[in-house]
Parts: structure tokens; C-alpha cells; sequence
């Protein structure tokens, strides 16, 4: 994998957006979204499928996130444009309803985890602190990410930063806690390689990865902010591995240390699972801190999440499958403050909506479909030359990643595949009004097709 030699440098692209994004930033962006509620609420659900062998699902999930960022990270550098993957299956193949049901799965994918992380936040970690009822605490927790995305990006993924060392020092907390007791005589490492007793070890595995998945999903939602980052064709090979890598190294830390100190079994009855090792542990750490920290990671997830769902909805305007206000950006800011508007009230609706595993493994299915189409994409568009130099992987990852798609498609549950398909008759719904709506406010039909 390496820079395409032959192709020369050209200036950035034009865009209505402004370029304040570098690597640093990028880097943060991915990591803030990728160690969030993942991995501070689901291990419990992981537990429940392979006992204290909670490495086995990251390590595949883990795997699967390599093989697509690598294809992401060709697909964002040669088409350095918001819409992400919406806008690589337009243009490898030219169909609007292909086009428009990714990037809808996309968005709503983004609006669902949000809905998800919002929940969350409400839940058992606040309840350490403050005994205050859910709902309301869900919908103010809501606006106030709504008013740091309106403010623009270069704030939000500012704040991001400062959120995303307060929830890996909360990660690292966890694992010096489980080396300590490690390092005492204490815990039981026996159960690394203990799988759960209520199914095959495989089966397990394969059914866990889908939720360890959740946890990866981070590189998704940075293809949308290609249009406001600088020289994308450098920060973002470099801030997409190198946090995909970071993750991949403190979840397997996580894993292994949480299962060392912590009975699988009561973790996987817990909706704090993390929490359980800091009590678990006997050392002088109140519950409250940890807590804070993990509300911190639900909420920075929550944040980055709605900027890539609103991001999304820009890119499906400015193709014109969504209708033009849409697209509109704010003159003083430049964020794209309709799209904003209506992903976030579409996330307080979701949030009251479904439990918290059903909506993870909700967005999962959504976003597999997403990178299949990306890696098919890929594979159609290599053959496609840009004026530019840019990051190229081989034909054989985005086979291997279409492979493991598929596979991971099988483990979902009846009742995801009902939703999923709820979600695809809403979206047909939803492209032929922005159909008609678009003929109707632009005096004419819309030509979908994007230039580059």
C-alpha cells in the first residue's frame, strides 16, 4: 500500500466548506469516534456470546476494519469529497437509487448510533452521579451537541481532542487497574481462554464480532469530512491507520484485562461493564470519576457521529438526491446548518426508539451494507485516473473485505433484518419525494451525476 507515484499533486479541491482539518485533528476525529460507547458499554453483550474470551471478536472485527480502511483510505484521497461512500457508488455505478440508498443508510446509521450513544448517557453511568430522569436528560444532552456542530467543525473536532484524551485515560485507567491486579496474584488469567458455556466457541465468536464491530466504526464517519480537511491525500492514510491501530491495541488490552479481573458472567449482567473492573479491583478509585470519564466518551461519540450524519446529508444534497436546502451552508460559519438541524432532530425522535444492543446491532447492519458497496465501488473505479496522487491498496483487500462482510451480514438476528428493511422502505419513500421535490423547487429535473 503506498502513494501512487505516477499521478501529480494538484491543488486542493474547490468546496463551499473551509480546509481547517489536519492530520492531528483527523487522527482525534477517528480515535474520539472509535473509543467511545463501544467499548465502555457493550463488552457485557460480548461477554454473554464468548465468556472471558473477549479478544477472539475484536481481533476479526478488527481485521474487517483494516481491510475496509484501506480501501476508505483509497476511495476519500482519489474522490477527496463529502458524501462519502454515496458519492463513490454514483460514480462507479451511475444508478441515483443505489446512490441515494447508501448514502442513506449512511446518515441514518450516524443519526442511529447518536440516538444509541444519547441513551446511553442517560443511563447507569449518570445514574453513578445524579438520579435524574432519562428523557429529559436525553433531549437537553441532544441540543447542546446540536449547538457545538452548528458552531462548525474546527470547535466541535477541538473539543473533540480534549474529549478523546479524557476517555483513553479512562481506558488506560482500566487497564493499569487490571495490571495491578494482575501483577498482585490477583484475578484469574484461566479465563482468557474460557469461552462462554451457553454456546459453541465459534458461533459465539462470529455472533460478538458484529457488536466488537460497533467499536471500529469511526473511518465511516471521517470520509465525510473529506471536503473541510487539508491535503486529504496525506493526513488521511496516516490518521486512519494510525487510529484504527491505537483502537486495535487498547481494545485487546481491554479485553484481556477486564476478563483477568472481572467474572465474564457478571460483567455480562451489567450496563457498566467497565465499572465493574474499577469496583472489581479493591483499589481506592471512587466510581463517580469513572463514570464522568465514561460519560465523556458517550458524549464525544454522540457529537462526532451527528457530524458525520449531517455531513452525509450535505454530500446527498450536493449530488441532488436530497432537495437543495439541504445543502445550504451557513454564510458566517460554513457549516451546513439546515443539514445539522434536521439530523438532530431526527436523533432525539431515534432515541426514544428501540433498546441499546438493538440499535448497535442496527447500525452495524446499516454500515455493512455501506462498505460493501464501497468495496465494490472500489474495485469498479480502479480503473479510473484522477489528476492527483493518492493512496491505492491492492484488488485483493476489498475482496477479502466484501468476503468478511457477508460473512458478518449472517450473524445479525431476525428482527434486525425487519428494521433493516423498514429502513429501506422509508429511504425509497424519502428518494422518490426528493425526487419530486427537486423537479419541483429547481423549475426541472436534476442532473444527480457529480463531478470530481
Amino acid at each position: 500500500m503506498a502513494d501512487a507515484p505516477a499521478e501529480p499533486a494538484t491543488a486542493p479541491h474547490a468546496t463551499k466548506l473551509k480546509r481547517t482539518v489536519g492530520t492531528v485533528l483527523l487522527f482525534f476525529f477517528i480515535v474520539g469516534d472509535t473509543l467511545g460507547a463501544g467499548i465502555y458499554t457493550l463488552v457485557g453483550t460480548m461477554a454473554q456470546d464468548v465468556g472471558g474470551m473477549l479478544w477472539l471478536p475484536l481481533v476479526l472485527a478488527l481485521v474487517l476494519a483494516l481491510l475496509t480502511a484501506g480501501t476508505y483510505a483509497e476511495m476519500i484521497t482519489k474522490y477527496p469529497h463529502a458524501g462519502g461512500a454515496a458519492r463513490y457508488a454514483e460514480r462507479a455505478f451511475k444508478v441515483p437509487f443505489v446512490t441515494f440508498v447508501v448514502g442513506f443508510f449512511m446518515l441514518s446509521s450516524g443519526i442511529t448510533t447518536s440516538a444509541l450513544l444519547a441513551s446511553a448517557f442517560s443511563g447507569d453511568y449518570l445514574s453513578e452521579l445524579i438520579d435524574v430522569p432519562a428523557a429529559p436528560v436525553t433531549v437537553v444532552f441532544l441540543l447542546l451537541l446540536i449547538a457545538i456542530n452548528l458552531r462548525g467543525v474546527k470547535e466541535s473536532l477541538s473539543a473533540n481532542v480534549v474529549a478523546s484524551v479524557i476517555e483513553v485515560s479512562g481506558l488506560v485507567l482500566v487497564i493499569v487497574v487490571a495490571a495491578i491486579v494482575f501483577g498482585s496474584g490477583g484475578g484469574d488469567v484461566a479465563r482468557i481462554l474460557t469461552p462462554s458455556p451457553d454456546q459453541p466457541l465459534l458461533y459465539g465468536a462470529f455472533a460478538a464480532s458484529v457488536t466488537a464491530f460497533f467499536s471500529f466504526l469511526g473511518f465511516e464517519a471521517a470520509a465525510n469530512m473529506a471536503e473541510e480537511v487539508k491535503d486529504p491525500s496525506r493526513a488521511y492514510p496516516r490518521a486512519l491507520f494510525g487510529a484504527i491501530g491505537t483502537a486495535g491495541v487498547i481494545y485487546l488490552l481491554i479485553a484481556l484485562g477486564s476478563a483477568i479481573v472481572v467474572d465474564p458472567l457478571r460483567m455480562a449482567e451489567s450496563t457498566g461493564p467497565l465499572l465493574e473492573v474499577i469496583t472489581a479491583s479493591g483499589l481506592a478509585i471512587p466510581g463517580w470519576l469513572f463514570s464522568l470519564i465514561a460519560l465523556v466518551a458517550i458524549a464525544n461519540g454522540a457529537l462526532l457521529f451527528m457530524v458525520m450524519a449531517s455531513r452525509a446529508t450535505y454530500g446527498l444534497a450536493e449530488a441532488g438526491l436530497l432537495p437543495s436546502i439541504f445543502g445550504n451552508v451557513a454564510p458566517t460559519l460554513r457549516t451546513p446548518w439546515v443539514a445539522i438541524l434536521v439530523v438532530g432532530a431526527a436523533t432525539i425522535g431515534m432515541s426514544f426508539v428501540g433498546g441499546i444492543g438493538t440499535l448497535a446491532d442496527m447500525t452495524v447492519l446499516l454500515l455493512v451494507f455501506v462498505f460493501i458497496s464501497t468495496n465494490i465501488s472500489c474495485l469498479v473505479l480502479k480503473k479510473d485516473r484522477v489528476d492527483h496522487a493518492h493512496f491505492t491498496i491492492p484488488r485483493i483487500v476489498p475482496v477479502l473485505a466484501v468476503i468478511a462482510s457477508v460473512a458478518l451480514l449472517f450473524q445479525q438476528s431476525s428482527e434486525i433484518w425487519l428494521l433493516a428493511t423498514v429502513y429501506l422502505a422509508v429511504g425509497t419513500v424519502l428518494f422518490l419525494v426528493a425526487r419530486f421535490s427537486r423537479r419541483r423547487f429547481d423549475q426541472g429535473p436534476h442532473e444527480t451525476s457529480l463531478t470530481f
